[in-house]
């Protein structure tokens, strides 16, 4: 039988975006960590986490699942414990990056559209706390994941490889579980995401108009406007995240609502549009995690400056190493 297309798309898909993904979050981390952006130390952490969980996503569920699973079919990882702890591990580490930017999202809501709230909820400390107790809900939520596989075969007493337990599929429970856990993930955060950037669109239209005519009439229309210059910039940077988490898992969530209505089970081909349809999803969805360090590029002017810096970094320190040694061996041999 012919090699399916979306699979051979796939066996290129997937290492091009672990070859992409693991170095961006990986500067990204770095740079914002270092707290020269520009940005206040509430967005740093919760762009810096944002980063962390989209990196473990790349290292879970792209290298460890797909790449390993293609290209290194007999090795360890197929072990069933191995490989049932990396299915949580990615299950986890998805939850874990998508309620990070629900958390980004509502923590940019509260500083836009309530003030007196603001000083107390966007700080450094309160992004710490939230971020740490979604971290633990989501890894609790995620655990009966490992419970959900049994192992292919067995050879010499080992267990290898992971497929759905037969009550997976029959049992109310389990049924229940997998019906809980795609509304927590992505439905929920889907139409929270929306929601708040409704509310925050409306709330800066009104606050713009109003602070506009109070600036027009005591100051002229052509004064600048240093507040509105500085939230500009932290609305860019809002809705460019939340917009391209809502763009790219659209056709996830739409897909998920489709197949629940249309109660689909089973696909009756490698050609069959809702399979076609799911692993398109599915490649659109990993692409997430790639996306948020492309954004602050795009954006932020300083954290570009930082970019061209830490690339600038060992570049000149190769030079100064090359003038070195000319220098050691102008002296050896004059």
């Amino acid at each position: 039988m012919e090699y399916p297309v979306i699979h051979q798309m796939e066996d290129i898909y997937y290492p091009v975006l672990a070859a992409i993904g693991v170095p961006v979050n990986l500067v990204a981390i770095v740079i914002l960590s270092r707290g020269k952006c520009g940005l206040s130390k509430c967005i740093s952490v919760y762009l810096v986490g944002m980063a962390v969980a989209d990196l473990m996503v790349v290292v879970t569920r792209v290298i460890l699942v797909w790449i390993v699973g293609m290209y290194f079919p007999g090795s360890f990882l197929n072990i069933t414990p191995v490989c049932s702890s990396i299915i949580f591990l990615g299950g986890a580490a998805t939850d874990v990056s998508v309620w990070f930017t629900v958390a980004f999202t509502f923590d940019r809501f509260v500083a836009i559209c309530y003030e007196k709230l603001k000083i107390k909820y966007c700080t450094e400390r309160t992004a710490a706390v939230v971020l740490g107790t979604v971290s633990v809900l989501a890894c609790l939520e995620s655990v009966p994941w490992y419970f959900a596989f049994d192992p292919y075969y067995i050879i010499d007493n080992v267990p290898w490889g992971c497929v759905g337990k037969p009550s997976f599929r029959t049992s109310p429970a389990w049924a229940a579980f997998e019906m809980f856990h795609l509304i927590l993930t992505p439905f929920i955060p889907f139409c929270l995401i929306l929601l708040l950037n409704v509310l925050t669109v409306r709330r800066i239209l009104v606050s713009s108009r109003v602070r506009r005519g109070l600036r027009g009439r005591s100051n002229g229309e052509n004064q600048s406007d240093p507040e509105m210059e500085n939230r500009k910039k932290s609305i860019i940077l809002l809705f460019s995240i939340s917009g391209s988490f809502i763009l790219l898992w659209l056709t996830h969530v739409v897909f998920f609502i489709y197949v629940r209505i249309a109660d689909i089970r089973y696909y009756y081909s490698y050609t069959d549009p809702v399979y076609l349809t799911e692993n398109t999803a599915r490649m659109l969805q990993l692409l997430s995690s790639c996306t948020n360090t492309c954004i602050y590029v795009l954006t932020q002017t300083k954290f570009r400056e930082e970019l061209k810096n830490a690339v600038k970094y060992p570049l000149n320190l190769i030079v100064k190493l090359f003038n070195r040694l000319e220098m050691l061996n102008g002296l050896q041999f004059p």
